[in-house]
């Protein structure tokens, strides 16, 4: 089983600077062609993610970034290479207390930034970056001009021969 090559990119809430913590990552190319198989893509030729945590009042944390990546997915009609880029931010909040909503609060929590729960005390950027990428991936995509044409077979076969004339055939013969 290989291991996500953005497993490593977690932080230990101990580690971080009562001044936060900045940092970037750019994915070598072996690391680059794990994630493309990883996210179902045809290629990928760079990855890039620049991020900041920062310390919140109740021992919470905020993860705040971006993320850029260029490469190839397969068009859902042809399965020729497609263009494929994502540059998406992220914004989300770790809390050690995550409080439960009650059935009343869905309007609330859908119009609010990203709230987790702090588990084990671990960030986990590497997860994050993952699922901004997966989510800004093209979900159908498509070749400038590629159509899709389908005949059913059976159905042209049908229309040559109507069940009406192979009973009058059956009529006529002796």
């Amino acid at each position: 089983m290989k291991i996500s090559p953005l497993a490593d990119m977690a932080y230990a809430v101990t580690d971080i600077p009562v001044g936060g913590l900045s940092a970037e990552r750019t994915l070598s190319a072996e690391a680059l062609i794990t994630l493309a198989q990883e996210l179902g893509m045809l290629s990928l030729e760079s990855a890039r993610a620049t991020y900041r945590i920062d310390r919140l009042a109740g021992g919470a944390y905020r993860l705040k970034g971006r993320v850029t990546t260029e490469g190839a997915q397969a068009c859902i009609v042809s399965l020729d290479p497609v263009s494929s880029s994502v540059d998406e931010t992220f914004d989300v909040e770790f809390w050690p207390d995550l409080p439960q909503p009650d059935g009343g609060e869905e309007k609330a929590i859908l119009g609010a930034r990203d709230v987790e729960p702090l588990e084990g005390g671990i960030i986990p950027v590497g997860r994050i970056v993952f699922e901004t990428i997966s989510a800004g991936l093209e979900p159908y995509p498509r070749k400038p001009g590629a159509e899709f044409t389908w005949s059913d077979k059976a159905q042209s076969d049908s229309k040559k021969v109507s069940p009406f004339a192979a009973l009058a055939k059956l009529k006529r013969e002796p």
